[in-house]
């Protein structure tokens, strides 16, 4: 941002709705007082209105740019004093610098009143649109003279003084007055900005100031809560303007300490590095003048730097102190000079050639064992000057740095990286980002003035027509509707930003199949909206026909970009990221989470080196919300040791972090050019609800990957874990709030489309990470995503069904256990349920808190054989043992299908056999439901007048016995001595099963 730039914050109340009367009278006088950097606005009163409509824009000054996302905008709506006896609280509204969008984005958005305290009586909520605009500030006036400067420099101390005696007296006015009663509303129109600049400057003379003049939206003086260096930094930004200092105040100096600490390396490992700089050379004679290039030898690794004509080189090279095997660095520094050879050819004729040959000005050494060592927060070593040692050309002199440093040096991103192959950019360590998705929401409403078919063409009595949007690769289309009709079908597509640059739609012809015409809508101008509260804009658009068709009619659709919902690009189960799309709807985050990728372990080879040994290129990514790391790849190592360290923001626990491992193939090329493709070694998922707040989890996860042949073991990777959440209470209450924003449940998207959806997302995401520089891979950002979750596996289906199974399973073990009770399995549990069974009846007021008395001692006594260690992928929970070859290979299989003709009828028929099962239970579990209709559809007249005649006499009993007679009857006959019981079927159990149902008129 230019120095000579001004932002102004601009905050457009707009309306109220549903607000709590709090006259006496049953409506209320509501205005709004808007707090920013402080700053104080306030609009006009809205008189005996319950949802008031202001449509004012309040302005405020953003004094400091580069904090503004750390600054908090405060809404409070109030009811005017003068029309009840005090002005009293109508809601608060706090929004973060971080939602404010630039002009041209902003939308309307409502946002629920917050109370005040505990007992404070609110309701409704609040329109607003926030947006900031930047604005080029006047020319600064020329300087003044020395003396004019002096004076002034006099001058300024005095009126300091004297505004803090202002602002003290101010303080001790305000504490006086009653804290729930805001300043008197003024009632003037604003004066231009060129008076309000004027009088401003006016205020810092040294002569009493004029009253200011009454504006309609004026400044109020409130409670200062700012420090005194943020009243001096204000100062000298607003009123002077001419200071060149800089000032930190505060909030400023905890937000750098907080940016420090994240990148502090307290989960990893530190590895030393070698770090020699070199920046230049200097050579005593100049002439002729030639490339030069600096040379590195220490043990078998030798470097060259880049060849320079009067130019620095100034490259850092970093070198893994472990992998070193000698003691001394030889830096050397060599010119390139250009020498004619003469050759003869046959007899007499010579040729004279240009040869290019390397001559050493010189080489300087350093003992290792004397290098400094240099640990941020430490200044960078200054590179020195140092006399190369030649006997040929003697006077030359290298500039060097050299010292010994780790991986959390600055110099370590950018730096010649041993470990990792030097400079290639597909081995570097990189930060990626998923596009930002949004929903685009086209409503299809009529057409008119269609101009069908030609002369030439016969005539259809009543065609079809259907329209068919198109938006990149994405194509959907609307069912058939005689013409004249109308649809209004909503056909919702993922966009990306940046978007693309129009919407294409299309009326086509069903009868002909041919194209009436097409339309195209501009995309990044379309309107965006976070609720349902307003409708978008409907538009006419005209046809666009052949090119003897200019016009072939119009189209009325209306088209906008929800920003309410979230992008699902990742199975629901494993989301990482809630939030939605709008930035104005985004959430202040409740944590941190840490990671730090520390190593793995016995890796097996996946590739050959040279064709004759095995050998693995690791590196690792991280998928958090929208971030995506890549770590360094460690080349040629069974053994990698990365310890990167890196930090996402959390704004739900509820979310998963996953880590991959993979074998790098895009660094070298085959011999048309293509890179390789990236191999997967393995997967690992962190579910953030599983962790303790603010501990360290260390701990290493086995590394299975599924292949056609079974799943195979590759190895280990060992992480370190830390969620960090300094607020409790934010952190309890995400658990009562929803998951998804609020317009999943308002217009909720079917599970059909939403499905579709989210593998488009995921298309979108996967071919933009595909485009970055160096690339993600396809391969990688699918494996991550699980793209393939919707593909039929019969070892997920078992595995599903198992699942299933297993959370029955508690229910059958409490249906055994009162069958045992039931049959004096055991005689003393037995005697004591006929004693609990008295208890309840006699005292049924004890029930509930008895049970949930039970429930908290159970769940107390399992605290401590809770879950220690974040689980990892359960080989024997996903049925990898419990399948075939034939069943993995079908896992594997795509679609379209690539097996042979008897394979897929081998599988076809598998899964006919399958369904049946799954069919004959289905018609069970209908059978029984349509029983139980049978007995009041008197479907079966005995039966069910068996039925009224048995209700009629339980009536007469239940009005008889009583309630608790009853129930102690019951449980007594239930659990009954086995001696008084018979071996049949229980008379209802009998009666339900003779019952009609549905199954025979089946064909």
């Amino acid at each position: 941002m230019a120095e000579n730039c001004t932002r102004k914050l601009i905050v457009e109340i707009c309306n109220a709705k549903n607000l709590m009367p709090k006259d006496g009278q049953g409506t209320a006088s509501a205005y709004a007082i808007v707090d920013f950097d402080g700053q104080r606005r306030r609009t006009k009163t809205k008189f005996r209105d319950l949802n008031p409509v202001w449509d004012e824009k309040l302005e405020f000054l953003v004094h400091d740019i580069e904090s503004m996302a750390a600054e908090m905008l405060e809404i409070n709506l109030y009811n005017d004093k003068k029309m009840g006896k005090r002005s009293t609280f109508l809601g608060k509204v706090k929004l973060a610098g971080s939602v404010f969008v630039k002009a041209g984005e902003e939308t309307l958005v409502y946002y629920p009143l917050e109370k005040r305290s505990v007992f404070s009586q609110i309701k409704g909520e609040i329109g607003v649109k926030v947006f900031y605009v930047d604005e080029e500030a006047p020319p600064a006036p020329a300087e003044p003279a020395a003396e004019q400067k002096a004076e002034t420099a006099e001058e300024k101390p005095k009126e300091e003084e004297d505004k803090k005696e202002e602002n003290v007296e101010e303080k001790k006015e305000e504490e006086e007055k009653p804290k729930e009663e805001p300043p008197k509303e003024e009632e003037k129109p604003n004066p231009p900005p060129a008076e309000a600049s004027k009088s401003e400057d006016t205020t810092a003379a040294a002569t009493p100031p004029p009253p200011p003049p009454e504006v309609e939206n004026p400044p109020i003086a409130h409670k200062e809560e700012a420090s005194s260096t943020k009243v001096v930094a204000t100062k000298s930004k607003v009123e002077t303007g001419k200071s060149s200092q800089l000032v930190i105040n505060e909030l400023e100096l905890r937000s750098l300490s907080g940016d420090h600490n994240r990148i502090a390396y307290d989960l990893v490992d530190r590895m030393p590095f070698l770090y020699v700089r070199v920046v230049k050379a200097k050579r005593a004679n100049k002439e002729p003048a030639c490339p030069l290039h600096a040379k590195l030898v220490i043990g078998t690794h030798s470097i060259k730097t880049k060849s320079q004509i009067d130019k620095d080189w100034d490259q850092v090279f970093a070198f893994d102190k472990e992998g070193l095997n000698s003691s001394s660095l030889e830096v050397s520094v060599w010119a390139e000079e250009e020498k004619k050879e003469e050759q003869k050819e046959g007899d007499a004729a010579t040729t004279a050639t240009t040869v290019v040959v390397d001559n050493c000005l010189g080489a300087v050494s350093f003992d290792l064992q004397e290098v400094p060592k240099r640990v941020p927060p430490d200044s960078p070593l200054a590179p020195q000057w140092y006399s190369l040692e030649s006997e040929k050309s003697p006077g030359n002199d290298v500039m060097v740095s050299v010292w010994v440093g780790t991986q959390a040096d600055e110099a370590f991103q950018e730096a010649w990286q041993s470990d990792s192959g030097g400079l290639i950019p597909e081995t570097r360590a990189k930060v990626y980002l998923s596009p930002k998705l949004w929903y685009l929401r086209l409503t299809v409403i009529q057409t008119q003035d269609l101009q069908l078919g030609s002369v030439s063409e016969p005539k259809v009595r009543s065609p079809e027509l259907y329209v068919k949007a198109q938006l990149g690769a994405q194509l959907f289309k609307t069912s058939r509707t005689p013409v004249g009709s109308a649809w209004n079908e909503d056909l919702v597509f993922v966009a990306a930003e940046p978007f693309e640059p129009f919407l294409v739609v299309m009326v086509e012809d069903w009868s002909n199949g041919q194209l009436v015409g097409q339309a195209k809508i501009h995309v990044p101008s379309l309107e965006r909206r976070t609720d349902d509260k307003t409708e978008p804009k409907s538009r006419w658009f005209n046809l666009v026909g052949a090119e003897n068709k200019p016009y072939a009619g119009r189209i009325h659709v209306k088209a906008c970009l929800e920003g309410g919902y979230h992008v699902l690009d990742e199975a629901a189960h494993v989301t990482s990221d809630v939030q939605a799309a709008a930035k104005q709807l985004a959430k202040p985050p409740i944590g941190l989470l840490d990671v730090g990728i520390r190593g793995a372990s016995n890796l097996l080879p996946v590739k050959t080196k040279d064709g004759t040994r095995g050998t693995t290129d690791a590196y690792v990514v991280a998928k958090y919300g929208q971030k995506w790391i890549r770590t360094r790849t460690i080349l040629d190592r069974f053994n990698p040791r990365w310890n990167e360290q890196y930090t996402w923001d959390v704004y739900d626990p509820c979310t998963v972090l996953t880590i991959g491992v993979f074998d790098n193939g895009r660094y070298k090329r085959d011999e048309t050019g293509k890179p390789g493709r990236d191999l997967c070694i393995g997967k690992i998922r962190v579910r953030l609800s599983t962790l303790d707040t603010n501990k360290v989890y260390l701990n290493s996860y086995m590394l299975t990957v599924l292949l056609p042949n079974g799943a195979k073991k590759m190895g280990e990777i060992e992480i370190a874990v830390r969620f960090s959440c300094s607020s409790w209470l934010s952190l309890i209450q995400a658990y009562g709030t929803p998951l998804l924003p609020r317009m999943h449940y308002l217009r909720p998207l079917g599970p059909a489309q939403q499905d579709i959806l989210r593998q488009t997302a995921m298309r979108i995401v996967t071919a933009r990470l595909a485009r970055s520089e160096p690339p993600l891979g396809q391969e990688v950002v699918q494996f991550m995503l699980d793209t393939d979750t919707h593909v039929w596996s019969m070892r997920k289906s078992k595995a599903n069904w198992f699942r299933v199974v297993g959370c029955l399973s508690h229910a059958a073990i409490l249906a055994r256990w009162l069958d045992g009770i039931r049959t004096w399995a055991h005689p003393p549990t037995t005697i004591l349920v006929h004693v609990l069974l008295i208890a309840v009846v006699m005292c049924p007021q004890l029930v509930l808190s008895t049970i949930f008395m039970y429930a908290f001692l159970i769940l107390a006594l399992r605290f401590r054989y809770r879950m220690r260690v974040p689980h990892n992928v359960d080989l024997r929970l996903s049925y990898v043992d419990a399948v075939g070859p034939d069943e993995l290979d079908e896992e594997f299989d795509g679609l379209p299908t690539t097996r042979s003709p008897d394979t897929v009828r081998f599988r076809y028929d598998r899964l006919r056999a399958l369904a049946s099962r799954a069919q004959t239970l289905l018609g069970d579990v209908a059978a029984q439901g349509e029983r139980l209709e049978a007995l009041f559809n008197w479907k079966d007249p005995r039966a069910t007048g068996i039925f009224v005649v048995v209700c009629l006499f339980a009536s007469l009993l239940f009005y008889v016995v009583p309630f608790k007679v009853f129930v102690l009857g019951s449980g007594f006959y239930y659990i009954r001595h086995p001696r008084f019981r018979g071996d049949m079927p229980s008379a209802p159990l009998n009666f339900l099963r003779r019952l009609p149902s549905l199954s025979d008129q089946i064909m």
